[in-house]
């Protein structure tokens, strides 16, 4: 192989191996129920976000009370709190109950979702769920807080 080959070969195998390396991480929809009980356990009352780090981690953003707002990641499988970082706000609690977290990652399963990489809300109660069906194809999915009805699909 010329060195002009070699030289072209090196950057685009350090680009794939960097494209795959930023690539999100998901989890079975069913492990939520861990990552429920280990913020359950740490004080979260209301959920913004929650989003798969890797395979073994997961970050929880919410309210934790009516004052305080945390921002904690855990290991999905012992629970052990890997980073945690909390603010007091005058703005009060909003956001999804475990209920709500629940109904909605029901509703993405009900649509074909196996696997789970986020699940938000914005304050005007719509929830956003990213993650990917059977086949491994992404799917993201909105749906009105409270609601069983589906708003938008869509299947990359």
């Amino acid at each position: 192989m010329n060195t002009m080959k070699k030289m072209l070969l090196i950057p685009t195998s350090a680009l794939l191996l960097a494209a795959g390396s930023a690539q999100a991480d998901y989890v079975a929809v069913d492990r939520i129920d861990d990552i429920l009980a280990h913020a359950a356990d740490y004080g979260f009352s209301h959920y913004e976000e929650i989003k798969v780090k890797s395979r073994g981690r997961a970050e929880v953003e919410g309210w934790l009370d009516d004052e305080w707002y945390a921002d904690v990641e855990f290991a999905i499988d012992d629970g052990e709190t890997l980073k945690e970082e909390r603010k007091r706000l005058v703005s009060g609690a909003w956001g999804m109950s475990e209920e709500d977290v629940r109904q909605a990652l029901n509703v993405a399963q009900a649509e074909g979702m196996a696997e789970f990489e986020e699940i938000e809300i914005d304050k005007s109660g719509m929830i956003d769920i990213e993650g990917r069906d059977e086949n491994g194809r992404e799917l993201e999915i909105s749906l009105r807080q409270g609601s069983d009805q589906v708003s938008a699909v869509d299947r990359d």
